[in-house]
């Protein structure tokens, strides 16, 4: 059964270390929605391993100072893995710059060639001017400070998966992207039985579908589902197992198939995702996003090569949102 609530705190409340196998802990910001991403750290003797870094320097200070209090070996990271490119999991990399900082060659271009933090705070600078867009973009990344970031992006790239040791750990990279977005990578504890799918998962909320193909991450999830594994650290949202990916796979498997009803019948991408019921995932956050999922869909039906940019897709969810709203 997977885990609906953060243990131990409520969504909204303050961040969570746990320890969540032998040497291996889960930092987890409530509740999980935009920007509030998960991490993780691994430890055995002196040697250390992150996780990813937190969307801004404030959320990464105060998640190493955490973990440095409750493991003393974190005061020195030696190696940091950036799962994939969205700012949530590494523009607090700069933080880490001694460390040996690996990603996936394409989580690498993507953060190098990619939305900076620069671009963001410029963004957000503009966003009283911008109308309900501007509205929405501070409803959602609002909490953040991206000024004086410096991006520091990978320092060494693999493709498909690599082996890495944390003192006599044993932790596998695995790439499974493009997905959620290019070179999407989990990380697979094999003897703790446990992994961190960054946002192949994201828990009680929406994922969104930035690069695909949705088949790409239905394979995700079933890799995941052949895993011996027991403790499943997602993206964003509590710890859960298998169910919850069965769950994600569940949603990715019912918008593609309604999507496809609807693009055979000549429906719009946006007049197909007002169409499609959302009744068994009502209660999930972000709903916004199944404007950008559904226009992933359609441009995999029409062969279509790239997606928006950023800006095209978030304005897309901020009118969609606002539709929404409208209607209540």
């Amino acid at each position: 059964m997977a885990h609906s609530q953060y243990r131990g705190a409520a969504p909204g409340g303050p961040p969570l270390f746990e320890q969540v196998g032998s040497g291996v802990y889960a930092y987890l910001q409530p509740d999980g929605t935009w920007g509030w991403s998960n991490a993780g750290l691994v430890v055995d003797g002196e040697a250390t391993l992150l996780i990813d870094t937190l969307f801004d320097l404030r959320l990464t200070r105060a998640m190493l100072d955490t973990m440095r209090r409750a493991v003393p070996a974190a005061v020195r990271i030696e190696t940091v893995v950036n799962t994939h490119a969205n700012g949530d999991h590494c523009y607090g990399n700069e933080l880490v710059a001694g460390a040996k900082i690996i990603a996936s060659t394409r989580t690498a271009e993507e953060i190098t060639h990619g939305v900076s933090p620069a671009m963001m705070a410029i963004l957000m600078q503009q966003a009283p001017t911008l109308g309900s867009f501007g509205e929405y973009l501070t409803r959602i990344f609002g909490p953040f400070q991206w000024e004086n970031i410096t991006l520091t992006p990978p320092t060494e790239t693999f493709d498909g998966e690599l082996t890495l040791k944390v003192g006599d750990k044993t932790v596998q990279l695995i790439e499974v992207g493009p997905a959620h977005t290019r070179g999407d990578t989990m990380v697979y504890l094999p003897a703790e039985r446990l992994i961190f799918t960054a946002d192949i998962l994201f828990i009680g909320g929406h994922p969104i579908i930035w690069a695909g193909p949705t088949s790409n991450w239905l394979g995700a999830c079933d890799r995941i589902l052949a895993l011996d594994v027991e403790t499943i650290v997602p993206g964003h949202g509590p710890i859960t197992d298998k169910a919850g990916v069965a769950d994600l796979k569940g949603y990715l498997e019912y918008i593609h198939r309604e999507a496809r009803t609807r693009y055979d019948a000549g429906m719009s991408a946006l007049e197909a995702a007002r169409d499609i019921p959302m009744d068994r995932y009502a209660t999930w956050t972000d709903g916004e996003r199944i404007a950008v999922n559904i226009a992933s869909i359609y441009r995999e039906f029409s062969g279509e090569p790239e997606p928006q940019s950023a800006l095209g897709l978030l304005r897309l969810m901020g009118e969609f949102d606002e539709e929404r709203r409208r209607s209540v």
